[in-house]
C-alpha cells in the first residue's frame, strides 16, 4: 500500500474505499480525474462525492467499485500472464416487503406420457 501522504495515494484516492456510488455526469468518466498522469491529486471521486449531490429520485446512480488484485508469480506466467479474473455481485436485501411469488395463483398441469 502506498503511504497516504505519496503522489500516487494522491492520485488515486478513490482506492481508499471499496464502493462509491454518485449521480451520473456525462463529464464524470474516470475515477482518479481525466489526467491521471499529470495530476497533483484530488481530482476524480475524491471531489465529486465532496459535492454532497443526492442520487435518489430524478438521478442514474452510477457505483464505482474499487477492487485489488494480489498475484502471486507462477512459472506458468512467464513470458506473458494470461489473465487475472476478478469480479463482483450485487444480491438486493431487503428489496420487497415480502416474497411477490407467494400471491401467484396455483395452476395444476396435468401431465401425460408424452410429456408436458
Amino acid at each position: 500500500m502506498a503511504k497516504p501522504y505519496s503522489l500516487i495515494a494522491k492520485r488515486g484516492r478513490f482506492a481508499s474505499k471499496h464502493l462509491w456510488v454518485t449521480p451520473h455526469q456525462d463529464r464524470e468518466r474516470y475515477p482518479a480525474g481525466n489526467w491521471v498522469l499529470q495530476s497533483k491529486g484530488g481530482e476524480g471521486l475524491e471531489e465529486w462525492i465532496k459535492q454532497d449531490r443526492s442520487v435518489e429520485s430524478g438521478s442514474d446512480p452510477v457505483l464505482w467499485h474499487c477492487f485489488g488484485l494480489t498475484h502471486i508469480v507462477r512459472p506458468e506466467d512467464f513470458p506473458v500472464m494470461p489473465v487475472e479474473s476478478t469480479g463482483f455481485t450485487l444480491k438486493p436485501s431487503g428489496f420487497f416487503r415480502g416474497n411477490p411469488g407467494i400471491d401467484v395463483p396455483y395452476q395444476q398441469r396435468h401431465l401425460t406420457r408424452g410429456g408436458v
